[in-house]
């Protein structure tokens, strides 16, 4: 057809490549998955399952169930992490329906202070405890030396201290889930109650509650798996029957081949329940429908004067608690001389010359590695995002699934999994990948892309697919869509996930642990090696750079995702 002016339309026909670079790009993402997710756990199976010879047997877990010792410290692990969930879900939960739904003296400020513990990894919260709640902490010394007391209080050391240091750590997962799952509660469900005479604990109870059941499952998942993971926590506090304390001992010491195959077969153990709990919760979820048929924003009620004396107060109280262990590391990386006195003697800066002029391999590695990791995370955990969200390619629900596993699987798992599945020579280079630092930050990677992935996704369901039509209705292709229109609008999701998996990945060690060789040592690698040498100081100092540098991600975080931050948990 010809058009009025008499000039002929050329239609240009398509680029082979531009249909092949979108294939090729999916493709290259399920080669990440794969090699370095999906065969690693595949591979620590195989061990768990197949004996020395590589043939298949169940005698490795007969062994495991059979054991007084490994049943013991499975039971303990489950016993830990249910009861972690338990009270960060008290606190959690209380600290979020205050925040959300009444007005008081300080809100604005609590509602920050409230995402202050999650800054620092468990292990640098662990020595802050130690440091003031310990046997010759501060508390101690004080009771012996102004109350008379003859025997120290067993504060921290042992279960109840893990239990406690996880606790304080860890409930801002229930609170920012719980918060944001509240603010998309529909507030007509709840007058509805009320116009029935419903009373204020029963509508709560029957109705508000299960209206943030998806939300409040996402923090909870998170915050058993985190707990059942966690064994620095545990060896410092000499708790040492807990699988993931097993699983590292086992592993690490290599005292026999016996006890080594026992560190792979807990870790497959403890993927398998992590797996297991995280079908129940999904289960669990699915059986009602929380959806809302419309979001409105809920009114604050006002407290009484006294009501707001006591809400401060106990607020005051909790944050206290969780503070402890920032003021014990600040104390102890810039004091000197503190050994049975309340505060240190002196101050100085000298920890801080060594880990930073003397030894700055520690921070160097740290930055390197989690930027890295993050380059790689928003390279692939873009990409996914977009496909979750824009497409129905075949697999998708496999991906996300994928995704969502990466959340359940314990750190100890993975480190262990890497160490079984990349300890052999890459043909043609003749070096393991455990050998090349590169196994760092791949690892970091993977254990923080969900992050990335969530982020990303949240953004881009708030994007009309019809601007990215428009776009490509006057030829745009789809990298120029994507890079003139999508990515503008959804850059502040990147953002956020991009940093949550930067300091997310500051604070790994179950994982880098196992893979770390030397002079591949990050901060937290650092600090449980200083520490476990004697050296409390130079941990401490290493311990404040971290929960700086991890503070002022989050100062980021928040202002760029505010209470949405609870979707990056989800």
């Amino acid at each position: 057809m010809t058009p009025p002016d008499g000039r002929a339309t050329v239609l240009v026909a398509p680029r082979p490549w531009a249909k092949a670079l979108p294939a090729l790009g999916v493709a290259l993402i399920w080669a990440f998955l794969i090699v370095f997710l999906v065969y690693p756990l595949l591979r620590l199976f195989y061990d768990a399952f197949t004996d020395d010879a590589g043939r298949f047997t169940l005698l490795n877990f007969y062994e495991f169930f059979t054991d007084r010792f490994y049943l013991r410290s499975l039971w303990n692990s489950i016993l830990l992490g249910v009861g972690t969930v338990v009270a960060t879900s008290v606190l959690g939960v209380a600290i979020a329906f205050l925040l959300v739904r009444y007005d008081f003296w300080g809100r604005s400020v609590f509602s920050y202070l409230t995402l202050i513990p999650i800054i620092s990894p468990p292990l640098v919260g662990v020595l802050g405890f130690t440091f003031i709640m310990g046997r010759a902490g501060t508390i101690n010394v004080f009771l012996m030396d102004y109350l008379d007391m003859l025997t120290p209080i067993n504060f921290v050391y042992g279960i109840h201290g893990v239990l406690l240091v996880e606790t304080l750590h860890l409930f801002p997962m229930i609170t920012l889930n719980v918060v944001d799952a509240l603010g998309k509660v529909d507030p007509s469900l709840e007058e509805a109650a009320e116009s029935v005479g419903a009373r204020a604990w029963r509508k709560t109870w029957t109705i508000t509650l299960p209206l943030t059941t998806p939300g409040y499952m996402a923090g909870a998942l998170l915050v058993f798996i985190w707990t059942f993971a966690d064994f620095a926590t545990p060896l410092i506090l000499g708790v040492h029957d807990l699988l993931a304390s097993q699983a590292y001992l086992n592993v690490v010491q290599f005292v026999d081949r016996r006890l080594f195959r026992m560190g792979i077969v807990i870790s497959a153990l403890m993927v398998i329940l992590a797996v297991l709990f995280l079908i129940a919760a999904k289960q669990y979820v699915a059986i009602k429908d929380y959806s809302s048929l419309a979001y409105s924003k809920v009114e604050r009620r006002r407290l009484s004067p006294v009501k707001q004396i006591l809400v401060v107060a106990a607020l005051s109280f909790v944050m206290l608690l969780s503070f402890i262990p920032y003021i014990g590391v600040t104390l102890a990386a810039f004091g000197k001389g503190w050994s049975l006195t309340l505060v240190p003697l002196q101050y100085t800066l000298q920890y801080f010359e060594r880990v930073i002029v003397e030894t700055p391999k520690y921070i160097l590695n740290s930055f390197l590695y989690s930027g890295i990791a993050v380059g790689l995370c928003i390279l692939v955990g873009v990409p996914i995002a977009w496909m979750l969200a824009r497409t129905r390619l075949p697999g998708n629900g496999a991906l996300d699934a994928l995704n969502t596993l990466i959340l359940a699987i314990p750190g100890t798992a993975v480190g262990i999994a890497y160490i079984r599945a990349f300890h052999v020579e890459i043909p043609g280079l003749g070096v393991a990948l455990t050998s090349v630092w590169i196994i760092m930050p791949l690892v970091l990677a993977v254990r923080r892309l969900p992050y990335t992935v969530r982020g990303s996704y949240a953004s881009l369901l708030l994007v009309h697919t019809s601007m990215e039509e428009a776009a490509a209705n006057v030829g745009a292709t789809g990298f120029q869509t994507f890079r003139d229109i999508t990515l503008p609008l959804i850059w502040k999701g990147v953002l956020v996930g991009g940093l949550f998996s930067f300091m997310t990945s500051l604070q790994e060690a179950s994982a880098t642990l196992f893979l770390s060789l030397g002079g591949w040592e990050m901060m937290t690698v650092g600090i449980f090696n200083f520490y476990i040498a004697g050296s409390a100081n130079e941990a401490a100092a290493l311990g404040f750079i971290l929960i700086v540098v991890a503070a002022l991600s989050l100062i980021v975080i928040n202002r760029v995702a505010g209470t949405r931050m609870g979707g990056m948990f989800g």
